[in-house]
């Protein structure tokens, strides 16, 4: 064979090869994946899924010779995802399916006026361990749920306790017109496999017999709720866990298994883990209906739930896969031209090594039911669930890493639209709050900065202003349009100098809990208008690290939170995470802490914050002088009447003078 027809037969087979790789990269563009078998929900399962995953450096290998041929040829390949990159991918229907579902108020039955739970998104109900619909009260008490009438405040009464049938333990409550969901925990000695979800539908018509109506059980440990309209989420997380030698792939319907088929148990075909996040769906109208669950391999560490979409995220550790030696070498061997593909696939994954938070986003689809729509990830990790907001059909995230703070802006295929340049670099981000065309964020090293940020120019955010103060917040909640409140702690800085009088490092104190009011009409220049200090060093409260402990009325010139006193102090330096030991020391029960109450304030633009009392629920032992604290819960009103909710008893009060009308004991 003559050396030309050599060459020419050589050609055609790589230019084949590589067309064949172009046409089957194109044809496999499914960015959502099913489990195909048990065998292979197994090997997930046990880590072992190289047979299905290929490393970066072997993506880059496979791809180079589409790029070489791109350059040698000219032919174009651009938009088509031959990757596997982290990059947004987008999978399912983008139309808004949120535009038929109803707006209700959940909690809205009585004609009375009465508090509901502070939630974040409008229309977008959050569960919560006490409810109230204006003339019953719902909450936990230990293992129980006490129904309890306040039709008449002087004299209420307990109509009825409710105990799981499935020995669980109570963590949420959910109140949907005459239906009262109760969300528990089931302890199990599974260890390392995590706890089970339990969810109970009371029929509550008649409130001293609430009739269970429907009970379902997943297997994760519960994570979030959320109930839109009629339809109740309920999103549960953990370990896939294995029996009898099998993953396990069913949940309880009303004490029946019910199997999870295999192919409705998802992957993203690039990121492989034993981790589970099971969405569980009830029509509240309909619950003769089955429940829908979906299964997802994933991790989840936060989630934001608007009124037409889901967002779960995962914060994890990114180490950089640098390919930078692959692409010199083949720029001497090919030249530029041919190696613009790489260069573009770099340049679409993360180059930065360390915390970085993946974002799922799920749409509402008319029946209630989920899809998955796409995903991408973001430098640096967020707090909490209002470090999200959707807004005018934009995604507004806030993050922070080592390199300070910062804002960016998705579309609603997740595609980054703007963001900002890093904020505050060594500081620690402690709250956001996204209000209109603005967010509001607050770092904190030793002394705090609340920054205004615009947002109206969705592809160049910028901070407008800052404002420094001490302490810090660690919740921020709108007055009103030019005010917002920041509840956190009061510090005292120290600064510690050398025998030179060089500053060698900085120290800060808690002395005490904060609410602050902020004027921020002018943009550029935020004020404090009001503050005020509760307690002292040993004081701290639930609102640190859950929103919902807020009760706020601007009609009502009303604000309380709940407190507690401990007797240790927490003291911080400049080089500790101490802060979030302070931050979340109510939850720890081996703090033993000296008083608790609920904090009772005034608040208006003329007078600031006016403190009214404290209302505790201490009861004497029994032949011993000495008080102790029952543990408070919730506040809430009714008409002009403050009801406060412990485990061990419920409080009405005057909202005006807190004069005590009644008191009921639950146990």
């Amino acid at each position: 064979m003559k050396k030309k027809n050599l060459i020419i037969i050589v050609s055609i087979l790589i230019v084949s090869i590589i067309f064949g790789t172009v046409f089957c990269i194109k044809m496999d563009k499914t960015e959502l994946k099913s489990i195909k078998s048990e065998k292979e929900l197994k090997k997930i399962y046990e880590g072992n899924t190289n047979e299905y995953e290929i490393s970066d450096y072997a993506r880059v290998i496979l791809a180079a010779p589409v790029f070489i041929f791109e350059g040698i040829m000219g032919y174009s390949t651009k938009g088509v995802d031959y990757t596997d990159s982290i990059n947004s991918t987008t999978y399912g229907s983008e139309s808004d399916s949120s535009s038929n579902l109803p707006i209700l108020n959940n909690e809205k039955s009585s004609s009375k006026e009465y508090s509901t739970t502070n939630i974040q998104v409008e229309n977008v109900d959050e569960a919560d361990i006490t409810k109230t619909d204006g003339d019953y009260i719902y909450s936990i008490s230990e293992n129980q749920v006490i129904i309890t009438n306040v039709q008449n405040p002087e004299q209420p009464k307990i109509e009825t306790k409710i105990q799981s049938r499935d020995n669980a333990y109570p963590e949420d409550l959910m109140l949907y017109n005459n239906k009262l969901v109760v969300i528990s925990t089931k302890y199990n000695s599974r260890g390392s496999d995590g706890n089970d979800t339990v969810v109970e539908i009371y029929n509550i018509e008649n409130k001293e017999n609430a009739k269970l109506e429907k009970s379902y059980k997943l297997l994760e440990s519960y994570y979030t709720s959320r109930c839109i309209g009629n339809k109740l989420y309920v999103i549960a997380s953990g370990n896939l866990r294995k029996e009898d030698n099998k993953i396990v792939t069913y949940y309880h319907e009303n004490y029946s298994k019910k199997e999870i088929k295999l192919s409705d148990i998802k992957y993203l075909k690039d990121i492989k883990n034993k981790k589970q996040t099971l969405i569980s769906m009830v029509d509240l109208d309909d619950i003769s209906k089955d429940v829908n669950v979906s299964s997802y391999l994933i991790d989840i560490s936060n989630a934001y739930v608007s009124q037409k979409s889901l967002y779960l995220l995962n914060d994890r550790y990114n180490y950089n896969n640098n390919n930078s030696e692959i692409k010199e070498m083949l720029k001497k061997m090919f030249g530029l031209k041919g190696i613009l593909g790489l260069i573009d696939y770099e340049s679409n994954n993360s180059d930065y090594s360390g915390s970085v938070t993946d974002i799922y986003k799920f749409n509402f689809k008319e029946d209630g039911t989920i899809e998955y729509n796409c995903k991408n990830n973001i430098e640096g990790k967020t707090i909490n669930q209002y470090s999200l907001d959707e807004y005018q059909g934009n995604l507004r995230i806030a993050t922070y890493n080592n390199k300070g703070s910062q804002v960016t802006v998705f579309n609603d295929n997740l595609k980054v639209l703007g963001k900002t340049d890093f904020l505050a670099k060594g500081e620690k981000m402690y709250s956001t709050r996204f209000i209109g065309s603005k967010a509001y964020l607050v770092t904190y090293k030793t002394i705090d900065p609340l920054f205004v940020i615009d947002l109206s120019d969705s592809s160049s955010p910028k901070v407008l202003g800052k404002l420094k103060i001490p302490g810090y917040s660690t919740y921020l909640h709108p007055y009103d349009e030019t005010h917002i409140i920041g509840i956190g702690m009061e510090t005292e800085e120290k600064i510690n100098r050398n025998s030179s009088g060089k500053v060698v490092s900085t120290s800060s104190k808690i002395v005490g809990m904060k609410m602050a009011l902020f004027d921020v009409s002018d943009v550029e220049n935020p004020v404090q208008v009001s503050n005020t200090i509760i307690g002292n060093k040993n004081t701290t409260s639930s609102i640190l690290t859950n929103p919902k402990a807020l009760l706020f009325s601007k009609e009502k010139e009303l604000i309380a939170i709940p407190v507690n006193n401990y007797s240790e102090d927490f003291e911080v330096t400049n080089n500790s995470n101490t802060y979030e030991s302070a931050i979340s020391a109510y939850k720890n029960s081996s703090k033993s802490y000296i008083g608790e109450g609920y904090a009772v304030f005034k608040i208006n633009l003329k007078d600031g914050f006016v403190k009214k009392g404290i209302i505790t629920h201490e009861k004497q032992k029994q032949n011993v002088k000495n008080y102790y604290a029952s543990k408070l819960l919730r506040g809430m009103y009714i008409e002009n009447n403050l009801y406060t909710v412990s485990e061990d008893m419920l409080k009405v009060n005057c909202i005006d003078d807190l004069k005590e009308i009644s008191e009921l004991k639950i146990k």
